[in-house]
C-alpha cells in the first residue's frame, strides 16, 4: 500500500504529484527557453561579426535601425489580428545618431583600465576598512 495506487481513494495526493510534475517542467521549460535566448543571442553577435571593427558594429547598428520598426509594426498588426485587440499606434522611434567608432576605443580603454587597477583598489580599499575597524573597536 505504500506507493501504490489504490481505487476510490482520494485523488489529492495524485493532484499533488501532477502539479509538482508541472512545475519542474516549467521550471526546465523556462532554463530552456533562457537559454535559447542567450545562445541565439551568442550566435546573432557572432555571425553579425559585431565584436570585430567598430565599421561594423555601426553598420549592424544602422540595419537594426531600419528593420526593427517595420517588424515591430507586422507583429504588433498580427496581434491585433488573432487577438482582436487595438493596439494605440506608437510614435516613431527618434532618430538618433550615435557614432559607435568615436566612443568605442575610449569605452573599452576605460573597461580594461577599471580592470587593471581593481586588484591593487581592491587591496587598498580592504586596508582602509579595516583600520576604520580597528579604530572603531577600540
Amino acid at each position: 500500500m505504500g506507493g501504490e495506487c489504490v481505487l476510490g481513494a482520494s485523488d489529492s495526493g495524485q493532484e499533488a504529484s501532477r502539479d509538482t510534475w508541472f512545475l519542474q517542467d516549467w521550471k526546465a521549460g523556462k532554463f530552456l527557453i533562457k537559454g535559447s535566448v542567450a545562445g541565439g543571442a551568442v550566435y546573432l553577435v557572432y555571425d553579425q561579426e559585431l565584436l570585430g571593427s567598430s565599421d561594423k558594429s555601426q553598420a549592424a547598428l544602422k540595419k537594426a535601425g531600419e528593420v526593427v520598426p517595420p517588424a515591430m509594426y507586422q507583429f504588433s498588426q498580427y496581434v491585433c489580428q488573432q487577438t482582436g485587440l487595438q493596439i494605440p499606434q506608437l510614435p516613431a522611434p527618434p532618430k538618433i545618431h550615435f557614432p559607435i567608432r568615436d566612443s568605442w576605443n575610449a569605452g573599452i580603454i576605460t573597461v580594461m583600465s577599471a580592470l587593471s587597477v581593481a586588484p591593487s583598489k581592491a587591496c587598498e580599499y580592504s586596508k582602509e576598512g579595516w583600520e576604520y575597524v580597528k579604530a572603531r573597536t577600540k
